[in-house]
């Protein structure tokens, strides 16, 4: 018996239904915004127009600082800047012309006194800060220049120095006390000079006066290591505009913190720095995000100064996987983030709904003589844009990756106790593989095409030319297909734990009993919502033939 002319093509208006809908779910997909992260396509549109990392090179070379623009080179040679080739003959260019301040990073007035910055060193290349102010002589010169400011900061910070609680430091004033005596004389001259930002300026300032009030180092301490890391890799220059775009003491603690666990990225972290004006959204974004976070930096900085500041505005990691999208609804997404957001998910609901609703027209209840309300295609249009959304943005249900460079406290050991340090100490994570999002999609999708074909049939008997009783008849002889869906689910939920234990999938049970899961569901609303109130009228019928 061959199927009726209705299922062998779409309806005209079922065609047009499935067609605007695959139409406007796809638009609406391709809208280059994301919930929990960017895409590489909204980077490239936000950095269009702007300053490049060479291009902000070459301006740090025309103000003469030649530090941060070594470090910008060596960052737009990381990132694969097409400009870097040029910003190196012009740095090439500038330290030839004044060799000896290339060891200061450039030339500054207030040290010039003191040190001569003209004069050769015998150092041609950039050289950390506290390597000249270790020597004894250029530490009694600063201090002689230093005690005639006028600054109440510098002052308390030149008190510093007859501290005698001074923690794991030597004090200043005694037998190596070197060290920290360097660290309070270059804090004091970063201080007079304005080489720090106004927040950072108050908090030294204020730590200051607590210390010399209590006799303590105290707080100002992890500071001033945090300093000796810095000035350890950075000369004066760069450490000045370092500090001068950092606006807390706790910025200066995780800038030390990456110098010391991540020193080969140590110029990408700098440049991002200077070249969005904020060292403390760039610390907290890599320390976030680890060297993950330093890769999506990365290719945020070779986009441009936009870029970079989309990346760091939102904070999120950047998803790779994204696609294909469309370039030129990239201004509106910047304009209006929310509202693409929200109209991106609406166009996928509502064009899933249209798609549900032609294939109901075609499919199961062809010319509109189908029973069934448009209540169905709206749930099922819901749950596949669920599916859709979870399935394809990575940071949703699944957390981001621990990070490499995150801030660990540790705590001096008062007691010698026997029991070992767990080896593996019990970590709590809420990441989910995408392997485990792809497999519960797929079974979804497979209960929504049994549940069509059981819609289908049902249908399809509604339709044929015969008694009611017959009806009835052939609705119970299609109760193993009714029941298919629970088939289905136990096969899907047996076939993942095959796999699982094969190692073609990582092992976890919420993939392999979410199909068991699916075809409970699917089976419930095709017996209970849809065979049930079928077999109920031809009940109706049956009882009502006679008396009629």
């Amino acid at each position: 018996m061959s199927p009726p002319e209705s299922l062998k093509k779409p309806p005209p208006r079922a065609f047009l239904l499935v067609a605007a809908g695959l139409a406007l779910a796809a638009t609406a997909w391709l809208l280059p915004v994301n919930l929990k992260s960017v895409s590489p396509a909204l980077l490239k549109t936000g950095g269009e127009g702007t300053q490049s990392l060479s291009g902000f090179g070459r301006q740090l070379v025309d103000s003469e600082k030649i530090g941060p623009a070594a470090l910008v080179l060596s960052a737009a040679r990381r990132v694969g800047d097409p400009g870097a080739a040029a910003l190196a003959s012009e740095l090439d260019r500038l330290a030839a012309r004044q060799p000896a301040l290339a060891a200061w990073g450039g030339w500054d007035p207030s040290l010039d006194p003191v040190f001569n910055l003209r004069a050769s060193s015998g150092r041609t290349a950039s050289t950390p800060v506290l390597t000249f102010f270790i020597p004894e002589k250029a530490r009694a010169d600063l201090l002689r220049t230093l005690s005639d400011s006028g600054s109440l900061g510098v002052q308390d910070l030149l008190r510093l120095r007859s501290l005698r609680q001074t923690g794991r430091f030597v004090p200043a004033t005694r037998p190596g006390g070197q060290p920290l005596d360097a660290l309070v004389l270059l804090a004091a001259a970063l201080y007079q000079d304005e080489h720090l930002s106004p927040g950072l300026q108050r908090q030294v300032r204020a730590l200051a006066e607590t210390a010399v009030a209590s006799r303590d180092l105290g707080e100002l301490e992890p500071f001033f290591f945090d300093l000796l890391a810095l000035g350890r890799r950075l000369d004066w220059v760069q450490l000045s505009e370092l500090l001068r775009r950092t606006e807390s003491t706790q910025t200066v603690a995780e800038y030390a913190h990456l110098a010391r666990v991540a020193p080969d990225q140590l110029p990408v972290f700098y440049a991002a720095a200077l070249f969005t004006d904020s060292a403390d959204h760039v610390a907290s974004y890599v320390l976030q995000f680890g060297r993950q976070g330093t890769e999506d930096l990365s290719l945020a900085l070779a986009d441009g100064r936009g870029a970079a500041d989309q990346l760091l505005l939102r904070q999120v990691p950047v998803n790779r996987a994204a696609g294909p999208s469309l370039g030129a609804a990239g201004g509106l997404v910047l304009a209006h983030p929310e509202a693409t957001l929200a109209l991106k998910y609406l166009g996928c609901l509502a064009g899933l709904f249209l798609m549900l609703r032609g294939l109901d027209r075609w499919i199961v209840s062809p010319g509109g003589s189908g029973r069934t309300p448009p209540l169905r295609a709206g749930l099922l249009a819901t749950l596949l844009a669920a599916l859709l959304v979870v399935g394809t943005e990575p940071y949703l249900l699944r957390a981001s990756p621990p990070s490499e460079f995150r801030l660990q406290f540790r705590l001096p050991v008062l007691v010698a106790t026997t029991a070992a340090p767990p080896t593996h100490p019990l970590q709590t994570t809420t990441t989910m593989d995408p392997t485990t999002l792809i497999s519960i999609g797929l079974f979804a999708l497979l209960q929504v095409a049994m549940y069509l074909i059981c819609l289908r049939k049902i249908a399809e008997i509604d339709r044929q030319a015969v008694p009611p009783p017959l009806k009835l008849r052939l609705m119970e002889n299609e109760e193993n297909l009714f029941d298919s869906g629970l088939y289905v689910g136990m096969m899907g939920t047996a076939a993942a734990l095959v796999m699982q234990v094969l190692g073609v999938l990582p092992p976890n049970l919420l993939a392999a009993y979410s199909s068991n899961l699916f075809g409970i569901v699917c089976v419930a609303l095709v017996k209970i919502r849809h065979v049930r109130g079928f077999k109920r009228q031809l009940i109706l019928e049956i009882q009502a033939a006679p008396a009629a």
